[in-house]
């Protein structure tokens, strides 16, 4: 597709969680101040993207995607709206990553589609993820990868940027700290307190230090901030694990997030100490798995692994199977292994299934109808639940966040990556922890906050943040008017209306036809169907007793046949005029068209002929 355009703007609340608006004196001066904004991750899950700016100079962290949901059909992927920094990519000084996951890296290949840009700061194992995305783009080449830790230091005319280590559900996960002429930033990313973490610990020291040393403004991960309490150890999952994987007598199918590498890495080292041989399905967790391997977060011997065409050779309880489809996703491994599509593997009686992980909001019914079928065929499936503690959170729930808070005191609290009633409850949950409330901000996508002399208001300015819709690779997006159609399609189907006519005479050779798909179905429908036909027929008798064109012919069909069909179905079908032209006419019109063209070329010539000999 590329059809061009962008979805309605977000609707900003009329009435904000610190009840500021902005002000006719809260103006931005751009050569003093330092201004912070989204375009995307505010209201929302997804397609995060953090851009701090002061003078000639713009700061990007994370460029991510959002998965659609249900409602937008056809489409791949949601993406930021990329033209501001379009429009000023000569301004931008780096783009750091704070980890791996899709919704802080996937936007990467639609963003250098668009943005020249020198150099991405990543984390080793989001650099690999990067690497191997931009491959498959064949963009690889076409931006250097620089290699970040906890003591990489990025420095700029204005910037000076820094990164903090902290938990989350995939290795090298960092906090970002900006140094700008009017304060201290720090966005943590993504992130959890886990005091017996499996890999990297939280760096608690230089949190607290720079508490102690004054930041003006916190942006902080809000993405379970209804959820009471702290959560439970990734080392507490992996005892269950191990526990399970012990006593389940017959063949262990675990499913889990691909992107989970420390969870990934538990699940192989439970089963190779149990016995027992592990294969690999899904290519998401594939590439994990090889990324991990390579890195060193995952260490399994070769010899652990077997594969599809192995399985039959070895006893039911000496064999593990891990794959993706967790979220019940139509086409991942786990849910053709339920509908028995699976290349390789059948559920046996016997088997026994382990989701490791917990429903995303929205995906509930899809992960029900896999569990479903798969007991239908005899498995055993165990999900996650507070007693068996198979799934842990890599986001921090409530009291998480207020010891960030408490870590970090900042003058300033601005959340982010969350829907809004997340980032209204990560508000009142700073506030409990003494940030005066008119000192918090819920903001949308496009609003602009303002950093002066350390202190920080929202402006009257916004900019353009309206979501793109992609449709395979094309990074130019959807219009509106695509995707409504692709919904009346859905709810209503298509009738198509066919004519003949002889334009030399301006007349109708044959009664209109109609073709429906997805509306009504036709054996049953004919008397619906030869009405509708007459009334078009007649509407267009009277429309071509005077001269018209074919625009005007189709309208004349529209505008005659959808009132109709509504009256009778209540339903309102995309309507498609066809019109065929008699063979002589459009010989005759191409001879016509053809001829006025000659005799446009001929008077060019001539005029350029007598221009010469003037």
């Amino acid at each position: 597709m590329t059809e061009r355009k962008t979805t309605r703007k977000p609707v900003r609340s009329s009435v904000r969680y610190s009840q500021i608006e902005p002000g006719p004196e809260q103006t931005i001066n751009r050569e003093t101040d330092t201004l912070i904004f989204a375009l995307g991750g505010l209201g929302e899950i997804g397609k995060n993207m953090y851009c701090i700016e002061h003078d000639d100079e713009i700061i990007i962290i994370d460029c991510g995607v959002m998965f659609p949901e249900d409602t937008l059909p056809g489409v791949d992927y949601v993406i930021p709206d990329f033209t501001y920094l379009v429009k000023n990519q000569n301004r931008i000084k780096a783009l750091v990553i704070t980890h791996g996951h899709e919704d802080h890296i996937g936007g990467l290949p639609f963003f250098l589609k668009q943005i020249r840009l020198k150099e991405i700061w990543a984390g080793p194992f989001a650099k690999a993820l990067i690497e191997k995305k931009l491959d498959e783009h064949h963009l690889l080449r076409s931006v250097r990868i620089n290699e970040i830790d906890s003591t990489t230091s990025i420095r700029t005319k204005y910037f000076t940027v820094g990164f903090i280590d902290t938990v989350h559900s995939i290795p090298d996960s960092y906090g970002v700290l900006v140094n700008t002429p009017n304060g201290r930033i720090f966005e943590t990313g993504d992130f959890k307190f886990d005091l017996t973490p499996v890999g990297k610990q939280s760096d608690y020291q230089k949190m607290a230090y720079m508490g102690q040393i004054g930041i003006t403004l916190l942006m902080s991960d809000s993405t379970n901030s209804s959820v009471p309490g702290s959560s439970i150890s990734e080392r507490k999952v992996a005892l269950s694990i191990n526990e399970q994987m012990r006593k389940t007598p017959g063949r262990m199918i675990v499913s889990t997030f691909a992107s989970n590498t420390y969870r990934v890495a538990q699940i192989l080292e439970a089963a190779v100490a149990c016995g027992r041989k592990v294969a690999v399905f899904g290519r998401s967790m594939e590439n994990v798995l090889e990324i991990g391997r390579k890195l060193g977060y995952i260490n399994i011997p070769d010899e652990s692994f077997i594969t599809g065409n192995e399985l039959n050779t070895l006893p039911a309880n000496r064999i593990c199977i891990v794959c993706t489809g967790s979220q019940g996703e139509p086409m991942a491994a786990l849910s053709r292994i339920a509908n028995g599509t699976h290349r390789f593997i059948r559920i046996l009686p016997g088997d026994t299934v382990l989701f490791s992980s917990n429903p995303i909001p929205g995906n509930g019914v899809s992960v029900g109808g896999v569990i479903n079928q798969l007991t239908r065929v005899g498995a055993n499936v165990i999900t996650n639940s507070p007693l068996t503690s198979f799934h842990t959170t890599g986001h921090a729930p409530q009291e998480e966040q207020k010891l960030m808070l408490n870590l970090i005191k900042p003058a300033y609290f601005m959340p982010n990556h969350g829907e809004y009633s997340m980032l209204v409850q990560h508000a009142r949950t700073a506030e409990l922890t003494g940030i005066p409330k008119e000192n918090t901000f819920v903001c949308a996508n496009g609003d602009v906050l303002v950093m002066r002399n350390e202190k920080v208001f929202l402006s009257n300015e916004r900019i353009n943040t309206d979501a793109i819709y992609v449709d395979g690779n094309d990074a130019t997006g959807l219009s509106t008017s695509v995707i409504k159609d692709r919904r009346i399609l859905a709810e209503n189907g298509l009738v198509a209306v066919i004519v003949t006519i002889d334009s030399r005479y301006n007349k109708i050779l044959c009664r209109p036809s109609i073709v429906s798909r997805g509306f009504v179905y036709i054996k049953d429908s004919q008397t619906l169907l030869k009405e509708a036909e007459l009334i078009v027929y007649e509407a267009l008798s009277k429309k071509m007793q005077q001269r018209t064109t074919f625009g005007e012919l189709k309208n004349c069909i529209k505008s005659s046949l959808e009132p109709y069909l509504y009256k009778k179905t209540n339903r309102n079908p995309i309507v498609i005029p066809v019109i065929l032209n008699m063979k002589e006419a459009m010989a005759e019109i191409q001879a016509k068209t053809a001829a006025r063209k000659t005799g446009t070329t001929r008077r060019t010539v001539r005029k350029t002929n007598t221009d010469s000999d003037k």
